[in-house]
């Protein structure tokens, strides 16, 4: 039976989509494993978000309802940073799931996190470490990248989102700026190796 990753997130201009869509590359490149993208509902007004200039959802990527969750063997959740935390649409989403805490239905689950930020100095790690806040209340296990994707992972030579916790991109002030080769690359190595891991952990 194929190990089931679900890639859950929220996207305000899309960057967010984009690494979602790398990360089930990598995950692809994986045998036996089955991945599917999702995408959290807005929680915005269509006239907010026309404001924002936000990009219109991915009908290519469905969206999930929490008890959908339970049926994952491991979940990747990214979402754009807010003042250092996910940004509210994922929290609401995460607020949706007091029923499979009740019953322990993520328990012993891994999971992952990638993210979006507007600066260098916006938050990746600090929105990171608080979303583990969210898994650790269901028991699921936070595995992050660490420094498996090498070297490259310790260059200097360029402007680069994401760290050990997970792939993240820079989106800029206005969210003009695209995900760049390198952070794409973290992001497929991130899903080729958490789906290895849900691999090994479905078997156990």
């Amino acid at each position: 039976m194929a190990t089931k990753i679900y890639i859950v997130y929220y996207s305000t201009w899309g960057h967010v989509a984009t690494l979602a869509e790398e990360m089930k590359k990598g995950a692809d490149s994986v045998p036996g494993v089955e991945v599917t993208i999702w995408r959290v509902p807005e929680t915005l007004p269509q006239e907010v978000l026309g404001k924002m200039h936000a990009a219109p959802g991915r009908e290519d990527h469905p969206v999930i309802t929490a008890r959908q969750l339970a049926e994952a063997d491991g979940i990747l959740f990214g979402f754009p940073t807010r003042f250092g935390m996910m940004a509210a649409q994922m929290k609401a989403f995460f607020d949706t799931t007091g029923g499979l805490w009740q019953s322990g239905a993520l328990a012993g689950k891994p999971a992952g996190v990638f993210f979006a930020t507007g600066t260098q100095g916006g938050g990746q790690e600090t929105t990171a470490l608080t979303a583990v806040t969210q898994l650790t209340h269901h028991g699921m296990l936070f595995v992050p990248v660490g420094y498996t994707h090498g070297a490259g992972m310790f260059a200097m030579d360029e402007v680069k989102g994401g760290s050990p916790y997970g792939a993240g991109t820079f989106a800029g002030a206005d969210g003009s700026r695209v995900p760049s080769d390198a952070e794409l690359a973290l992001a497929a190595h991130q899903g080729k190796y958490f789906a290895g891991i849900a691999k090994k952990l479905k078997v156990v």
